[in-house]
């Protein structure tokens, strides 16, 4: 049985204020969260923040991003070896937001995959489809490809220790939904991609859905075989929506 996992991917919001109140409300709320595993990913700035006020809960933290490079000049970049200096214990690469605003090939998600469990951090690794790739019936080869970028780069074992969220690209901030068989589906089918290499790791992965989960859908969502919890954004920012979200896993 595969434990669920719910991680907030605060984005690029939050103040030391605004993050303070947001972590005490979290630390307050836990107790009531019984199953699920649950995780944040703030803005680099505030790694150190969530850190300090993290450290004697079961909440783990990590990072949104890393760069493939393990050091030298190349400004504005953060190396795996910074996020283990925060304890960080997860790090996503790939993103949506990543592949298409900054152009990230699957190649260099591939190689950001390596980085960070090179780094003993465990990926989140994000795939997922455009609407016009939803629309033409190409969903499958969009995820299949995604996920053979790193399977060539790092292969097959690499997954015994990471995570994977789908995110329909186009269900998100759009106001078009999938439905939990839509997002089933796909969870199934990532699962089946990785079963042709092997069954036990396919079996044990965590696959995460990240397409617009909210307390009223969350229940649902989580109790398709396949969906093992969820990369939350906008409804990790309010205590109570993601503790919610947490709750039904």
């Amino acid at each position: 049985m595969r434990q669920p996992l719910v991680v907030g991917n605060w984005k690029m919001n939050g103040s030391t204020a605004t993050i303070q109140t947001l972590l005490e409300q979290m630390k307050q709320g836990i107790g009531s969260v019984e199953r699920t595993k649950v995780g944040v990913c703030p803005p680099f700035v505030y790694l150190s923040q969530v850190s300090i006020a993290l450290g004697a809960t079961n909440i783990a933290w990590g990072a949104q991003d890393v760069s493939q490079q393990a050091e030298g000049a190349f400004t504005g970049e953060v190396a795996v070896n910074m996020l283990k200096d925060f304890n960080c214990a997860y790090v996503i690469v790939g993103h949506s937001e990543r592949r298409s605003l900054y152009h990230e090939s699957d190649e260099l998600v591939a190689q950001k995959f390596a980085a960070v469990q090179a780094g003993m951090m465990i990926p989140i690794l994000c795939v997922g489809e455009l609407l016009e790739e939803r629309e033409s019936g190409d969903t499958e080869n969009v995820v299949k490809r995604q996920l053979d970028a790193v399977l060539n780069l790092a292969g097959i074992a690499a997954f015994e220790k990471a995570v994977i969220a789908y995110e329909p690209v186009w269900a998100i901030g759009t106001g078009k939904t999938a439905s939990p068989q839509q997002a089933q589906d796909v969870h199934a089918f990532i699962r089946q991609q990785l079963a042709k290499y092997d069954n036990a790791i396919a079996d044990k992965v965590q696959i995460l859905y990240g397409g617009s989960v909210k307390g009223s859908n969350a229940t649902e969502l989580f109790s398709m075989a396949d969906i093992d919890g969820g990369l939350i954004g906008g409804a990790s920012l309010k205590a109570d929506d993601f503790l919610t979200i947490c709750r039904a896993g």
